[in-house]
């Protein structure tokens, strides 16, 4: 992949440039960002500094030691902010791993975040108060447990009753690798047949790992959506306006029974897929360059800076807020421990189960056991927690 896939079906509001264009076949996303304020504008701009901030700071404490894997989403934030940005507070996020930009505008703490690449917890936020389900390691599989959940939704009575504050919706994040998996496909069925009141956001950041998108498909990726007859529609990632308005009017058509969309956010993963992965090994230079000029910050930059909006206090107070929260990862990374052993027997099922119970004693009984009788496992363990 060395350019983007940037034709005249790509939904695009705001250039690389940073100028506001209008097309008169995309009136009614223009019409939904037309409808943002200037404030609206500048929290979308401060939320993806701060989400870049957390995947620099995140990477640097992989690299001294202090998580065992980091997945960044660098140079993807305009995708993920503008799609946040059009949730409603009752609608359901399915995340894969690197939606680092979508969680905090939920209202996750990013430090939170760390507790998975630490290796100290499953993921720490509850998804009953956030509306972010829990990440997902395996790729794909989280778009059947959102299709599944908006079919509930639908058969709880909390789809198309036109009433905004209850009517509600899913989106699943996913990436270009994840087309290629059963499961994915599968949840496309599933929701198309159901009606089922779900956003499939595909963010094609060019790149499944080391293997580019010509090598996973033919065609467009929305072109799965079309493939089993869910509406799609195709938008520049980079442009943070434009993947607001898409995503903002797939979702109203789900909460109103309108059924699912595919939406094929084409961007760019600017760092590696993790930080095990050296993308070096497989992209020139050239590609991140071409790609680094439709920076989707500095896109939002330039747009808020000619229209007089962008005021020199309010990026005072980003840049503040960015080193606060930086200086507060550092610290709350380190400050992580590991949890009891027996805490991966907590939270298997909704309630208490004897099945797990007993497991629980057993586990406890052998660890006490090794603890008595001195042997290396108990050592190992003792000489790991000091």
């Amino acid at each position: 992949m060395t350019d983007p896939d940037i034709g005249p079906e790509l939904v695009q509001l705001l250039t690389p440039e940073g100028r506001r264009v209008q097309d008169p076949r995309l009136g009614a996303y223009d019409a939904r960002v037309a409808a943002l304020s200037p404030d609206t504008l500048r929290a979308m701009y401060g939320d993806m500094v701060l989400a870049r901030r957390f995947d620099t700071e995140a990477t640097a404490l992989q690299r001294q030691g202090e998580l065992a894997l980091f997945a960044p989403a660098l140079g993807q934030e305009g995708a993920q902010i503008g799609s946040a940005h059009a949730l409603a507070p009752q609608d359901m996020v399915f995340p894969s791993y690197r939606e680092h930009g979508v969680l905090a505008v939920r209202g996750v703490d990013l430090l939170e975040v760390l507790t998975l690449f630490r290796g100290v917890d499953y993921g720490a936020w509850d998804p009953r108060e956030t509306g972010v389900h829990l990440y997902t390691l395996v790729i794909g599989s989280q778009t059947l447990h959102a299709t599944g959940y908006a079919m509930g939704l639908a058969r709880d009575g909390l789809v198309g009753t036109g009433d905004p504050t209850r009517d509600a919706a899913v989106v699943a994040y996913f990436g270009d690798g994840a087309t290629s998996q059963g499961d994915t496909n599968e949840a496309l069925v599933f929701a198309a047949v159901n009606d089922a009141p779900v956003v499939f956001f595909c963010q094609n950041n060019g790149w499944a790992i080391s293997e580019p998108t010509t090598k996973q498909a033919r065609v467009p990726l929305a072109d799965r959506g079309r493939g089993v007859g869910i509406p799609t529609v195709r938008v520049d990632g980079n442009d943070v306006l434009a993947s607001y308005a898409v995503t903002a009017e797939a979702l109203e058509r789900a909460r109103s029974g309108g059924g699912p969309t595919f939406v094929e956010a084409v961007t760019y993963r600017m760092g590696a897929h993790t930080t095990s992965d050296d993308p070096s090994r497989y992209r020139t230079r050239e590609e991140e360059e071409i790609w680094r000029r439709r920076d989707p910050i500095d896109r939002l930059h330039a747009y808020l800076t000619s229209i007089g909006e962008l005021p020199e206090d309010f990026l005072a107070d980003v840049e503040a807020e960015a080193d606060a929260l930086g200086a507060r990862l550092r610290q709350g990374v380190r400050a992580m421990t590991a949890p009891p052993a027996e805490s991966i027997f907590d939270h298997v099922y909704a309630s208490a189960h004897p099945g797990v119970a007993a497991e629980r004693r057993e586990f406890v009984a052998a660890r006490a056991a090794d603890d008595a009788a001195g042997s290396p496992v108990a050592a190992a363990r003792e000489a790991s927690t000091r």
